[in-house]
Order: structure tokens, then sequence, then C-alpha cells
């Protein structure tokens, strides 16, 4: 009975410590520029973050500041009547003009230093 218990204990407290591993959006947007600057993430044409190299938190900082970016879209989308793929262009547009030099952008599907 005490191995069970003490199997049980550890399990409880795995999967209370998995959440706090998690980035949350506030997190993301932080550590969004040391990626960028790093090279894990760079700015694709269509609005979005890629991961340019795997490492880290990258993919998990990508997935939370594109769900936040097509949110945004779809709102501003919405209030100009206006397709979404369309807001993706001009943000993605927008968005490879800002990015320092250095650093990453996709063009014609390949990654390059900008």
């Amino acid at each position: 009975m005490t191995l069970y218990k003490r199997l049980a204990s550890l399990l409880l407290l795995l999967s209370l410590s998995l959440p706090a591993v998690a980035l949350n959006l506030n997190e993301a947007m932080s550590a969004l520029g040391d990626a960028k600057a790093s090279g894990q993430l760079g700015e694709m044409p269509n609005g979005y973050l890629g991961v340019v190299t795997g490492g880290g938190q990258a993919a998990e900082i990508a997935q939370l500041i594109n769900q936040a970016r097509r949110a945004e879209y779809q709102k501003l989308a919405a209030q100009n009547s206006i397709k979404p793929s369309d807001v993706e262009i001009i943000a993605g547009k927008k968005a490879m003009d800002k990015t320092p030099a250095g650093q990453y952008i996709q063009l014609d599907g390949k990654w390059q230093r900008k």
C-alpha cells in the first residue's frame, strides 16, 4: 500500500506541475524578441510567425502569438468587411518590412536574414 500511495502522490505532483511549464500569451510576447533575435522565429508573408530553427520554446511562442494574431485579423476583417486573408497579407507585409536587419523573414518559401 505504501508504494501505491507514493506512486499516486508522484502522479498527482506531476499532473499539477505540467501546466506551470506551459507559456501564456504574455510570456510568449515577452520571449518573442529574443526568439527572433536568436534566429529561432521569423516573420512570414502570411502575417504569422514561423519556426526557423527549432529549440527552446520557439514553437510554443509562435503558436500562442499566431493564435492571438489570427483572432485580431478576423476581428479587423469583420470590422472592415474584407476577407481575413487580405488582412493577413497586409499584416505580413508590414511585419516583414518592420523586421530589423539580421532577423529572419520568409521569401518564396525560404528563410533568409533580412
